[in-house]
């Protein structure tokens, strides 16, 4: 445990890395940031924070920079102080985000743009699992003798939709009755609902090939939703870092991520936090070894099983303070969704 005094040297440094991207020098904190003692007793104090390993000297003529461990040491202080006096802003810029979209898919895009305006760094955006959305209706619409369109409206509002095509002619009427028949199956059920029922339920129905190439087209409708339910903004924000600047440092950062089994493993802790308070990884706390230069800083959203995620990923040398705020800022926005 760090005493207050090494607490505001240890922050004042890593406030003074995040804005300067340089090593940091004790004249430089004691000139610049009004820690109440002497300059000896912040180069003592550095010292001890280094020997303690909160901060490392990358050369031995350079300043201090931080390493994961002081990182985690301020990121803990901070979430433990929390953020009192901002709750007022943080309520605009929420009511902000809802008003500039009606839809889910809108307003998750507008608040990825935030996330990425706000902390210039990349955000992720994932909606809640289709795999548990109860779905509210089902409508099978006729367009031609061959062809129809089947649309699922969740209970949370979301849209999908799907065209059907038939090698055989399909009458309006016959089509109605599957959808009446469908309609009963899926409403106030989750997919996984379904596809558990169907092992027991709804084998005799089955045996109708107009009803099995529907319910097949349905699942695959939103099976095929549960992969494209993430929205990623600011990849070009991360190039302006200058631990990015070469793209051949961020190439493999951005591989990692396009891997989706990689990325919601990466989210899990945030997902688990029943409280919704933002889950923070530094550098090489996550498990991926590409990852070892970037911080996550994660938080869900929305409630029970279909709970989202939001997230924010840039530079270990990032405003942790700022981040933080704008995770939950942006989490507060889709608590309802």
């Amino acid at each position: 445990m760090l005493s207050d005094r090494r607490q505001r040297v240890l922050a004042a440094l890593i406030e003074e890395y995040v804005a300067c991207a340089l090593p940091v020098g004790s004249r430089t904190l004691t000139e610049r940031y009004q820690l109440g003692v002497s300059p000896a007793t912040v180069r003592n104090e550095l010292s001890v924070l280094e020997d303690g390993g909160y901060i490392t000297q990358p050369h031995t003529s350079a300043g201090r920079i931080p390493t994961d461990i002081g990182y985690r040491a301020f990121v803990d202080s901070l979430l433990e102080t929390g953020f009192s006096g901002d709750e007022e802003s943080g309520r605009t810029a929420v009511d902000e985000l809802r008003r500039s979209a009606s839809e889910l898919d809108a307003l998750l895009e507008q608040t990825s743009s935030a996330l990425t305006r706000l902390t210039d760094c990349l955000s992720i955006v994932l909606a809640p699992s289709v795999l548990n959305l109860h779905i509210k209706q089902l409508s099978l619409i006729s367009l031609t003798l061959h062809r129809a369109l089947v649309v699922l409206v969740t209970e949370d509002g979301q849209v999908f939709n799907r065209q059907i095509d038939f090698a055989e002619p399909v009458s309006p009427d016959d089509l109605a009755h599957v959808q009446a028949f469908l309609g009963d199956v899926f409403t106030g059920k989750s997919l996984q609902q379904i596809e558990e029922g169907l092992e027991w339920g709804m084998m005799e129905a089955l045996h109708d090939p107009l009803v099995r190439l529907v319910l097949e087209e349905v699942l695959s409708c939103l099976q095929e939703s549960e992969l494209s339910r993430t929205h990623r903004l600011g990849v070009s924000s991360l190039l302006t870092k200058p631990e990015f600047s070469q793209s051949q440092v961020l190439l493999p950062v951005m591989q990692v991520l396009e891997d989706d089994t990689v990325l919601l493993h990466l989210l899990d802790d945030a997902v688990r936090q029943a409280d919704g308070a933002p889950c923070v990884r530094i550098g090489r706390e996550n498990d991926a070894a590409e990852l070892a230069g970037v911080s996550v800083v994660a938080s869900r959203y929305g409630r029970g099983e279909s709970a989202g995620v939001v997230a924010v990923i840039g530079p270990t040398r990032m405003d942790y303070s700022k981040v933080i705020r704008a995770v939950r800022i942006a989490s507060a926005a889709l608590q309802d969704v």
